[in-house]
């Protein structure tokens, strides 16, 4: 019997550096049920599914929160640059993996199970790109195999992994969870009518 098969390396970026325009302040900061968004957000991500964890962010506050988890953050110090600038940056501290996943900060229902089954779920097609969805409409997070990377870098402004998607939809397997979970927070009254729900 051959030596057993190398572990494939996944690594993991939470995007946590948009200026929230439609929110109108700091989401990630906001609460639902007495815990932050952000913390949500933290708590979702299976650290034993990933080889690192980095966190993107404009907020000293973010940073402080994530040196609780023991999780990297990197600096945006351009959110302007858009949605791009975080992929770029979480990218390229994970270029040495065989694939990442990216995690929105503002799906404060999403289940760590969920996020360990999707990792879980790409390990069977590691070529391919992973997410979540409901309905068979795609949501995140999204997990895409090294062989796209070059692709990501290439995005500019605010536009994120959907573009790259679009481009391989041939690649694309959905795990199905429910609908709530993908509930993103956009607005403050989205986040009211969660509260409320």
């Amino acid at each position: 019997m051959g030596a057993m098969e190398q572990r494939l390396k996944l690594g993991c970026v939470v995007m946590a550096a948009g200026n929230a325009k439609r929110f109108g302040a700091n989401k990630l900061a906001a609460q639902l049920r007495g815990r932050s968004l952000i913390l949500r957000s933290l708590e979702s991500v299976p650290p034993e599914a990933f080889e690192r964890v980095v966190v993107v962010t404009q907020y000293p506050e973010v940073m402080r929160i994530v040196k609780e988890f023991h999780f990297a953050s990197i600096l945006n110090d351009q959110p302007q640059e858009g949605l791009s600038r975080t992929i770029h940056l979480g990218l390229t501290s994970l270029r040495d993996c065989d694939g990442v996943l990216f995690q929105v900060s503002d799906q404060p229902l999403l289940r760590r199970e969920s996020v360990l089954a999707l990792t879980e779920r790409w390990r069977l097609r590691p070529e391919g790109i992973a997410a979540l969805g409901h309905g068979g409409v795609r949501g995140n997070p999204c997990i895409f195999p090294a062989a796209l990377f070059p692709e990501l870098m290439t995005l500019t402004g605010d536009r994120g992994g959907s573009t790259v998607i679009r481009r391989h939809e041939d690649l694309l397997t959905l795990m199905e969870v429910p609908a709530e979970e993908l509930y993103d927070v956009d607005t403050a009254a989205a986040l009211e009518a969660l509260e409320q729900h």
